[in-house]
């Protein structure tokens, strides 16, 4: 059991933060150490002292470590950007994502084109553009690359369009 393990006669971060003295059955102890001060003052700032016990108090003790880490995560992400917070976070990451699916697509597509046409590779991998395969360089038409979500994944679809 974590929170009955011997210490040395040092205080946790969130004693000392909050100037008190650090009990044997300190409650912070085991998640805010010593050396980690700023890591609990993040947290106070946001949350305060009184509602973090109070969670750690709701969370059973094998699962403390990740409400921690969480609530780290979420008060670091909170007075980075006060307004959305770890929304924002997750919403940069999707939209990263999806920006990467939609780079993978293209890229399979052209792998596509390139083992289809009768060129090289050399011809396919010394292109100007990586999309100038798909604009007609090879003597096709050009394509639309449209990334669709049918449910079950991710598909790519190719709608040929005339060139100016």
């Amino acid at each position: 059991m974590r929170g009955q393990e011997p210490r040395s006669s040092s205080s946790c971060a969130a004693c000392k933060f909050m100037k008190r003295r650090c009990t044997l059955h300190c409650l912070f102890a085991p998640y805010f150490r010593a050396d980690e001060p700023k890591k609990f003052a993040k947290v106070h700032k946001v949350f305060g002292a009184s509602n973090v016990t109070k969670i750690l108090n709701e969370v059973p003790e094998p699962q403390r470590q990740d409400a921690v880490n969480s609530l780290v995560f979420e008060a670091e992400e909170r007075l980075k950007d006060p307004v959305y917070g770890c929304i924002g976070a997750i919403a940069s990451l999707q939209d990263k994502m999806f920006q990467l699916q939609h780079d993978l697509a293209v890229a399979k597509a052209r792998l596509a084109r390139c083992s289809t046409t009768r060129t090289s590779y050399a011809s396919c991998s010394t292109t100007t553009s990586p999309f100038s395969m798909l604009d007609g360089d090879f003597g096709m038409t050009s394509l639309d690359i449209f990334v669709v979500d049918q449910g079950c994944g991710l598909t790519t679809e190719f709608r040929p369009h005339s060139l100016p």
